[in-house]
């Protein structure tokens, strides 16, 4: 961060942006990478790019975090909740297809914890429909699905680098490009709805007003605090899957002995330890699981509550989503993060295991 103050360009598209750039499309394998200031953002340029408009459905999952159903909501596009399968938490691909109307104008796979959603089956529906796949991949940097990095598969994808995530900057995301004729659309649509870009490659005399956007570079410092977590990604990963090893592995016999369960991970994708979740048997167990690591300093928390039965999803529509409301009411998340060491996993192991 030092360097990029005294190299003397302190706002976006810096020395440090596209070193950071750079790194991303090697760790992804997207064509194209744009750091945004936000995974948030990320998700209003898609929306900016695929021209949704007032009237368009958007499917998607219930259990995310809002800013996947407000990128599309700002434009005027009415989300549509579809209901996640019980194993990996992720959309259902079963229950696509029945969504999708005449005014649908995409589909949006949230890779939960980072275990991948069944693309290739969301990827054959899409394309049936001529539908768009965009990945929110805001837990899954370093996943794969199949040998595949998440994140290059749908026709764009955005991260993000919140301090709650494996690497961060504070705040901070990107947005992933792979379908080629997006691109100009994107970089404009990212310097305020300028041909900025293009100035400065020495394509066009002067830049101007050529079409909607806003700001969303972030500063070169942020990108420089990036690239040093992106330089630590092996070390960092390492010690993440490691501390979700030991507790996959240590709180088995006692998960299934008190009736918790675990998120599954398919065999042919891998997860980058973002999150380790339990479901408990029920709400009631959920809570006072909770208390009982509250009480020992243990600070466990549940997560999404479902965005479908939230005030703001209800102006969308009424819908029944069992699975979601099921997972939603008995998933916890324990501790999980690099600077955890051995002696921290064995306490949070044994107060759980006491529960």
């Amino acid at each position: 961060m030092a360097d990029a103050a005294a190299r003397g360009h302190l706002s976006g598209d810096g020395h440090y942006t596209r070193l950071a750039s750079e790194a991303l499309k090697h760790r992804t394998g997207a064509q194209h990478a744009l750091l945004t200031t936000s995974c948030t953002h990320a998700l209003e340029m898609c929306a900016l790019l695929i021209d949704v408009r007032e009237g368009d459905e958007v499917i998607m999952p219930s259990f995310t975090f809002v800013s996947t159903a407000n990128a599309f909501a700002l434009r005027g596009a009415r989300p549509v909740f579809v209901d996640i399968r019980p194993d990996t938490f992720n959309l259902d691909e079963r229950l696509i297809e029945a969504a999708i109307t005449p005014r649908t104008r995409a589909i949006v796979v949230v890779h939960y914890a980072g275990v991948a959603c069944e693309m290739d089956e969301i990827v054959a529906v899409a394309q049936r429909h001529s539908l768009p796949v965009i990945e929110d991949n805001a837990h899954g940097f370093g996943g794969t699905y199949r040998g595949t990095p998440l994140g290059s598969i749908g026709a764009l994808a955005t991260l993000s680098f919140h301090e709650t995530k494996n690497i961060q900057c504070g705040e901070g995301g990107a947005l992933l490009i792979n379908d080629e004729s997006l691109l100009e659309s994107a970089e404009i649509a990212r310097e305020k709805g300028t041909n900025r870009s293009r100035f400065f490659r020495g394509q066009v005399d002067k830049y101007t007003w050529v079409s909607l956007g806003s700001s969303y570079l972030p500063s070169d410092l942020l990108a420089a605090y990036l690239s040093t977590q992106l330089d630590e990604f092996d070390s960092i990963q390492a010690r993440r899957m490691h501390v979700w090893q030991r507790y996959r592995s240590e709180l088995a016999d006692w998960a299934a002995g008190r009736g918790f369960g675990f998120q599954v991970c398919p065999e042919d994708r891998k997860h980058p330890a973002h999150l380790f979740a339990l479901l408990a048997p029920d709400l009631a167990t959920r809570q006072a699981f909770i208390t009982h690591l509250a009480e020992a300093g243990i600070k466990a928390v549940f997560h999404y509550v479902p965005l479908h039965s939230a005030p703001m999803g209800l102006t969308f529509g009424d819908r029944h989503l069992p699975v979601t409301d099921d997972i939603s009411d008995r998933l916890v998340r324990l501790p999980l993060f690099p600077t955890l060491d051995d002696a921290d996993v064995d306490r949070i192991v044994a107060v759980v295991t006491a529960f």
